[in-house]
């Protein structure tokens, strides 16, 4: 017999082999119906695994991401399926599940495919559903598994295959499809009932641009027809939404190949956006006692091998720059907390200094590939609204705490009203991939766990997350349209004081290590305003609009007064300008419409005569008021917004 936990804290016996589908079935039979896979021990499982030893264990409904990603990895192989059945001889890269839905990059050898061609997989993915395949897992070795793919001339399965360890292989089938696949999967293909692909794109194999070219399919399924005909409804609508199409009617950034691929320009708009946003937090840091530095774009090869970063990440990142100095190496500036240790380090600290909050809006540079790149959410080079906290031992909580009530109130400004907390912490089992002892991770990691729940903020605990100097809180964001963002960060990391000997003199006169806590509750400026575009729809507040206001004269003869209004909002600190164009004023307001200035300011024969100024906010008459009102008014618009 093997003892079962369940997240309510019971415990029950059961016998040595039993699935968590069986777990289910003896709870209540509607409950094993709608489960769709299992946590065991913090490891997903598929519901027909045998769980063989004691056990926590979690079921899965649709409503978990766990659940979803279950549903959408099986799906791929569903598609593949689809696929192998319409195009013989076509072979297999990855097909995982994403965040919406699931990919599988795949060869067709010399058939093409076409937005055309994707109805019938779609219809040839819901026939074999209905089929009730099952999904069987298989263990089998690694020269059984080579021999397989060998035969069946699948030289992508056979190269992964080539990495894996012996014992550690498993493949799945459902029908007459077999992948190389780790898993979960469903029980069954009879769960998916909608089915959507969505797009096709081109993908080198393994993201290396000098590698086959594959062809990438999404698709998104769902249990139910209704909730696939709801994500259509949101799809159209996110594609209002995009950033990228906002971007460029707002005319707030761009992109040129020229410049180089994943390096935006920002416009003279775009720049007033991220000034505010900076200034905006400036104030908010200057509150807390963060003191501001500014720290260069390059760095010494040797920060990066000090701190670790380059045997973790030199690899993936952009190359060292050579100078003409025989060895001498510098790296794009990767992350800003290598230069803020050194800030630190430069001078001697006493315990009575600390915490020393130590903040800058840092532009940094990843190398990532070609083919993930989209629009401001994932770039080349990137601003982190960053800060390093350098703490005694017994203020790591209470500033731990202090930055969660920045980031709330950083998502209260912006009206994300719907988040949670992730606490991300080391694997369970591999702890190869981090640095540092295992007592001061301990630490680190209770610390985060307790400041939670002092501060009455549930967080989900999600092991393997960390980084690798560190656990850390991450917080999701949920926009208007429901998708989830992670926005915001708090790191607690004993390592890197440890690497770059970090000392303050406490009160006995001996020298100690401080405690380093990394933060940026935008994340970076670029993801946010991404973010911030699909979540407002490019309707930003009063306070954050590039441009607040704009004035229309409703003819020419009052242009000279619709100067004056303007004048007198520059001169009170309110973005404005004039449109006098010579077009009629319901062309001139539709025009405006595309950049989103949310306040409309209309002068004609009757205003000009008695010194007003007839206002619209986001399309709403708001009525007339004195030019000296109306500026009263958007002050008072910001300052609410700000509160």
């Amino acid at each position: 017999m093997i003892n079962i936990t369940f997240p309510d804290g019971s415990v029950k016996p059961f016998e040595s082999g039993i699935t968590a589908y069986e777990i289910a079935q003896s709870i209540s039979p509607r409950l094993a119906a709608e489960v769709l896979a299992a946590s065991v021990n913090g490891e997903i499982y598929d519901l027909m695994r045998p769980i063989t030893a004691d056990a926590e264990i979690k079921l899965h409904k649709w409503e978990d991401e766990e659940a979803k990603h279950v549903f959408w990895h099986s799906s791929s192989h569903l598609m593949a399926e689809a696929l192998e059945s319409l195009y013989p001889g076509v072979k297999f890269g990855i097909g995982p599940a994403i965040e919406n839905g699931f990919y599988y990059d795949v060869d067709l050898g010399g058939a093409t495919l076409t937005e055309a061609d994707l109805p019938k997989i779609e219809k040839k993915m819901l026939e074999l559903a209905q089929g009730k395949e099952d999904f069987k897992r298989i263990e089998v070795s690694k020269a059984d598994a080579m021999k397989h793919f060998e035969e069946k001339g699948d030289q992508y399965k056979c190269e992964l295959i080539s990495e894996l360890e012996d014992g550690t292989i498993t493949y799945y089938t459902n029908g007459s499809f077999t992948d190389l696949c780790r898993g979960p999967h469903l029980r069954n293909t009879e769960v998916i009932k909608a089915v959507k692909l969505t797009a096709i794109a081109g993908a080198y194999w393994r993201g290396d641009e000098h590698r086959q070219q594959l062809t990438r399919i999404y698709g998104i399924t769902f249990p139910k027809k209704s909730m696939l005909d709801e994500y259509l409804v949101l799809l159209e609508e996110a594609k209002k939404r995009d950033h990228r199409k906002l971007g460029k009617e707002m005319g707030l950034f761009t992109f040129s190949s020229r410049v180089g691929m994943g390096l935006p320009l920002w416009l003279p708009k775009g720049a007033v956006l991220r000034y505010q946003l900076e200034t905006f937090l400036r104030a908010k840091l200057k509150e807390y006692g963060y003191l501001q530095v500014v720290t260069p774009h390059i760095g010494s090869k040797q920060l990066y091998v000090t701190s670790g970063h380059w045997a973790k990440y030199g690899k993936d990142s952009f190359q060292p720059i050579k100078t003409p100095q025989e060895g001498e190496e510098y790296m794009l500036k990767p992350m800003n907390c290598p230069h803020h240790c050194e800030i630190y380090a430069s001078s001697p600290h006493s315990y009575k200094e600390l915490p020393i909050r130590l903040a800058e809006f840092g532009t940094v540079y990843r190398y990532e590939q070609s083919g993930e790149l989209h629009g401001l959410t994932r770039v080349r080079c990137f601003t982190q609204d960053d800060a390093h906290m350098y703490v005694r031992p017994d203020q790591l909580k209470d500033e731990f705490k202090k930055v969660i009530d920045l980031i709330q109130y950083v998502f209260k400004v912006f009206k994300f009203d719907k988040f949670k907390a992730q606490i991300s912490l080391r694997d369970k089992v591999n702890r190869d991939k981090y640095i540092g002892s295992e007592e001061n991770w301990e630490r680190a990691e209770r610390a985060i766990i307790e400041s939670c729940e002092e501060k009455g903020l549930p967080a989900k605990v999600e092991y393997g997350e960390a980084a690798f100097y560190g656990p850390k809180l991450d917080f999701m964001v949920k926009d208007a349209l429901g998708r989830e963002w992670q926005l915001g960060t708090i790191q607690v990391d004993y390592n890197l004081p440890e690497r770059f000997e970090l000392e303050y003199i406490d009160a006995d006169g001996t020298k100690k290590r401080p405690i380093m806590i990394h933060r940026a509750p935008f994340g970076s400026i670029e993801r946010f305003t991404a973010v911030l575009l699909e979540h407002t729809a490019g309707h930003l507040p009063v306070w954050l609009a590039p441009e607040q206001v704009k004035v229309l004269p409703i003819s020419e003869k009052f242009e000279n007064y619709a100067k004056k209004v303007c004048e007198l909002l520059n001169n009170s600190e309110i973005r404005a300008s004039i449109d006098s164009r010579n077009e009629t004023l319901g062309k001139r307001i539709r025009d405006i419409a595309q950049y989103r200035v949310p306040l409309l300011v209309v002068v004609g024969e009757k205003e000009e005569a008695d010194g007003t100024v007839s206002v619209r906010r986001e399309g709403v008459n708001v009525g007339t008021m004195s030019a000296e009102d109306f500026v009263k008014y958007v002050k008072s618009a910001v300052a609410e917004e700000l509160a």
